[in-house]
């Protein structure tokens, strides 16, 4: 990985969000659903979910990161898995912060394959390595991307420090 390095903002989330929603709209695409990966696509989904005004909404929980550009040897659907019941006529919008490897993406892509009628993706960030070539893309990059919502570490790593009681 180099050193290179991509800052995301709020504003630039709900600028992202925003572009991509009209993007969608201008292409004619009406999604009847939005999946969100999780963790990193939970807010791009929903405000695509605003700006598009479709309700129905699901999450799929896939871990592959572990740490800055560190994985796991693949993707795994984490529970609990969504069951796509009665959506074979849906057009269904996979919603995520990034592809990067794309192997995240396609994960997910295969496994609604079949259980609905239309899938497409839309992410905030796509990098040249992924192997999935979204539907829809904010930006491109080849940097590592800070997102907002990941540029501090959790809150309870921030309270334990050396030295420093736990209250509770």
């Amino acid at each position: 990985m180099s050193g290179e390095r991509e800052v995301m903002t709020w504003d630039d989330l709900g600028e992202g969000a925003r572009d991509l929603a009209e993007r969608i709209h201008a292409d004619g695409y009406e999604p009847d659903v939005i999946l969100a990966i999780a963790r990193g696509g939970l807010l791009v989904a929903g405000a695509l979910g605003y700006a598009l005004g479709v309700k129905n909404t699901y999450t799929m929980n896939v871990e592959f990161y572990t740490g800055v550009d560190e994985r796991l040897p693949a993707p795994m659907i984490l529970p609990p898995v969504p069951e796509l019941i009665d959506l074979a006529e849906a057009r269904l919008l996979i919603a995520d912060d990034v592809a990067d490897t794309g192997r995240t993406l396609a994960l997910v892509r295969d496994f609604c394959a079949g259980k609905v009628s239309e899938v497409r993706t839309a992410v905030l960030y796509e990098k040249p390595t992924s192997v999935v070539a979204c539907d829809y893309v904010w930006r491109t990059t080849s940097a590592w991307i800070t997102f907002p919502w990941s540029a501090l570490p959790p809150v309870t790593e921030a309270l334990v420090q050396p030295g420093r009681p736990v209250s509770g």
